[in-house]
């Protein structure tokens, strides 16, 4: 791969180029159309780690990504500035800085209500759906698609499909912004074969001819059929994501009262030693934990963020060539890396098991289960030629512009649906399922 290829500045969906407008190169558009997106928004009242709180400190996806975008952007100006001499003439670290920026922003934005347990419940859904026959029409490879459901390939189909021009370029980002969300190049058919975790695949069979657009624009090597090496700056955007979720859960952790702030300090400070900053040397016995571990965290993202540039300078071989293995956290220096994996480990065992958190995620099942038996039962029955029912009718009305048309072929009719389910906010699912349930909210 090469970097004049990789940083296509076409736009997907548009074949003419826009206009050059001063200060706002195609990459700052990208952004904005993001920022601006009703799918984005959305992010504000969807679950990241814990169910959306009446503690206003506790972080949703919105704010999560924002801060993943801030320190996606200082990585790639970072590593922009480390290879100025071999990025084409007209690119400048601003530039690489928004594009990592920009597929930061949109990493999380096809995630459904819920965050992984949704993911997970629509899954099981599927999964039952097809021993009950219901996923006899679909293609092995379109079976696979809603039994392997993904957040990443929902948000693919956000960005290239659903959102602004829908269904002739979605956003119309640029192919060099797509190149860098698309943290799985492959279809359903690799999801549990590229070495990442079971499911993670990034497209949908019925964008396929997309993905494969983008990837010969980009120059991505073929690895398989209907797989490709991943863009190189998607180790950045990822490390990004894993810096800030790695910290942040313990923040969170700590708002929720499950976590000491002595602990979180004790890793932190393994991590930065003696370069503490001045204001947190000054801190006395009055300041709120609150307080110092923002200031001790931004130093910690800080060294992540310096390790991380330097950890990609040093496999770019690897990576032009779409060979490194793993991810660049992996390839950090030790003190790094044993910070953002033992932050991970302590969310896991101390976070993620908290009984409130608990009680969220087995009522995303309930919630998902209600409104994927009603929605796609309705499409079952419409697909089979049948006199819809009124009760079938009315929620396909639910559903309004969005609705599957009658001779749409199932795959597509079931997509139609995940789109709308994927699309709602943790509390709009929960008062839809009361409602069809037949419960009025509280």
């Amino acid at each position: 791969m090469d970097w004049e290829t990789l940083l296509c500045r076409e736009r997907l969906g548009k074949p003419v180029a826009s206009n050059e407008e001063l200060g706002r190169t195609p990459f700052h558009k990208d952004h904005d159309r993001v920022i601006f997106s009703g799918a984005f928004r959305r992010l504000g009242k969807k679950t990241q780690v814990h169910p959306v709180s009446s503690n206003d400190h506790i972080h949703t996806r919105l704010t999560h990504s924002l801060e993943v975008g801030c320190v996606g952007r200082s990585l790639g100006m970072r590593v922009a500035e480390m290879l100025r001499g071999e990025l084409p003439a007209w690119c400048e670290p601003a530039d690489i800085g928004v594009i990592v920026q920009a597929a930061c922003l949109a990493h999380d934005i096809g995630n459904p209500p819920f965050g992984h347990s949704g993911e997970d419940a629509i899954r099981h859904w599927f999964h039952q759906a097809d021993r009950k026959g219901w996923l006899e029409p679909l293609t092995d490879a379109q079976r696979l698609d809603f039994l392997s459901f993904e957040g990443n390939s929902q948000g693919f189909r956000v960005l290239t499909e659903l959102e602004y021009h829908q269904f002739e370029g979605g956003m119309r980002l640029t192919y060099a912004t797509l190149g860098a969300y698309l943290k799985y190049p492959w279809t359903a058919r690799h999801a549990d074969s590229q070495g990442y975790k079971k499911h993670k695949f990034g497209c949908y069979q019925a964008e396929y001819p997309l993905l494969e657009q983008i990837a010969g624009k980009l120059g991505l090597p073929l690895q398989a059929e209907q797989c490709w090496a991943r863009h190189p700056l998607v180790y950045l955007v990822e490390a990004a994501d894993d810096i800030c979720y790695g910290l942040i859960d313990l923040e969170d952790g700590m708002e929720m009262e499950l976590l000491d702030y002595s602990e979180v300090e004790h890793l932190l400070l393994q991590l930065v030693g003696d370069d503490l900053p001045e204001t947190y040397r000054q801190l006395g016995a009055k300041d709120s934990t609150r307080r110092r571990l923002a200031i001790l965290r931004g130093k910690a993202i800080e060294h992540l963020v310096n390790a991380a540039a330097e950890a990609f300078i040093n496999q770019q071989t690897a990576l032009l060539a779409g060979t490194l293995k793993g991810d660049l956290v992996e390839h950090m220096h030790p003190n790094a890396r044993r910070c953002v994996l033992e932050a991970k480990n302590m969310a896991r065992e101390r976070i993620f098991q908290d009984k409130r958190k608990t009680l969220h995620e087995i009522g995303a099942y309930s919630t998902l289960e209600t409104l994927l038996d009603a929605f796609c039962g309705a499409v079952n029955e419409q697909h089979a030629g049948q006199n819809l029912s009124f009760k079938h009718q009315r929620i396909l009305d639910l559903m309004g512009n969005n609705v599957p048309k009658p001779d749409w072929d199932l795959y597509r009719s079931y997509l139609r649906v995940i789109d709308f389910i994927a699309g709602m906010t943790d509390l709009y699912a929960a008062d839809m399922a009361a409602r069809i349930r037949g419960v009025s909210p509280a």
